[in-house]
């Protein structure tokens, strides 16, 4: 069996190992499997409104896992995207209501505060690590919570006139569309989407068709040999954490000026950041896997709010289905070994 071919089962195959095991702790605490996929199906395919939903869904985790999988692929652990989402969300919501700009201005403006936002966020512990090789998952981990309460604190006392919300952003900086509205019978869709599937072409090209993108993941490979090379170890850590931090920071800009259009106080993390790094492990790391990963959850995440309603189902079910999957990736040794046992069995 080519390394192509299990690649690509791996993965399908934790997501069927997922959804038998979630099936059977339905069974064992007495539901119907059968009511609740169906539920799930009619939530997230049953109805226009509802696909547009689940593409709005999915679109900021396209974007998280893009972040966790470039630093994946460069040899880091970037656990810190939650946090660069959230300051990514609140540059861009920032520069929606403190600028009245014409909309060819003002919506690149925000998106890209959103971008370097996301991308100075991660600069801090891309540069701890370079300089003092201080581990990136302890750093981004703390940072979470910084960005969370500093964002926060910045919305109640800096930029809201109203307590716990900025207010709405200005109607030219926002990625709603009425034609793409009108389209899926008025749910959030957005433009978004077009900026997540240009960031998947632009991982993949930096990646494998760039110098750049061959220094970077040289980096990631072995530091050492990298520098015996002639390569700037320091550098190419501190960019990795930047382009990856990039990532984040656009995914927020996705809820901030598309789903949202006002940044609030919030009592606890998103989520996004921490799907994304299950939509990277999901996606192998890789653009066009991390894309149709982000669907999956998406599909998931709001085909399950329609499981309590016709199934009786609750949806905390679909959390576990998705812990199952992230596990048997994880485990993703075991399934190589059985499929080349397989393969080695169709060769005699």
């Amino acid at each position: 069996m080519s390394k192509r071919l299990r690649s690509i089962l791996t993965p399908v195959i934790a997501v069927l190992l997922g959804i038998l095991v979630g099936t059977i702790i339905m069974v064992v605490s007495g539901y119907d499997p059968i009511a609740a996929f169906t539920a799930l199906w009619n939530g997230a395919f049953g109805d226009i409104y509802y696909i547009g939903e689940v593409v709005r869904q999915f679109t900021p985790y396209i974007l998280a896992g893009l972040a966790v999988a470039f630093a994946f692929r460069v040899g880091l652990f970037n656990i810190g995207v939650e946090g660069q989402f959230l300051v990514g969300w609140l540059a861009a919501v920032w520069v929606g209501v403190a600028f009245d700009l014409p909309r060819v201005i003002h919506l690149p403006l925000a998106i890209l505060a959103a971008i370097v936002a996301g991308a100075l966020w991660a600069f801090i512990p891309g540069l701890l690590k370079a300089r003092f090789r201080v581990h990136e998952v302890i750093v981004t981990i703390m940072m979470n919570y910084v960005a969370l309460h500093l964002s926060n604190y910045i919305i109640r006392n800096v930029i809201s006139q109203k307590g716990d919300n900025t207010g709405p952003i200005h109607k030219s900086a926002t990625l709603r569309s009425e034609w793409l509205e009108s389209l899926t019978d008025y749910s959030r869709l957005h433009w978004g989407i077009i900026l997540a599937i240009l960031s998947c072409f632009v991982m993949w090209f930096l990646l494998e068709r760039t110098t750049r993108g061959f220094e970077l993941r040289s980096v990631g490979f072995n530091q050492h040999a990298a520098h015996y090379a002639g390569m700037n170890v320091n550098k190419n850590i501190i960019l990795s954490m930047l382009i990856s931090g990039a990532f984040a920071g656009l995914a927020g800009a996705m809820e901030g000026l598309g789903t949202f259009e006002y940044a609030a106080v919030k009592g606890g993390f998103s989520g996004v950041g921490f799907d994304g790094i299950a939509v990277a492990l999901l996606g192998g790391n890789t653009a066009l896997g991390v894309f149709f990963s982000a669907i999956l959850f998406g599909v998931l995440k709001v085909g399950a709010l329609n499981m309590p309603l016709e199934a009786g189902v609750p949806n905390e079910l679909v959390d576990i289905i998705i812990a199952l999957i992230v596990f048997f990736v994880a485990s993703s040794y075991i399934i190589r070994v059985f499929l080349d046992r397989i393969s080695k069995k169709e060769v005699k």
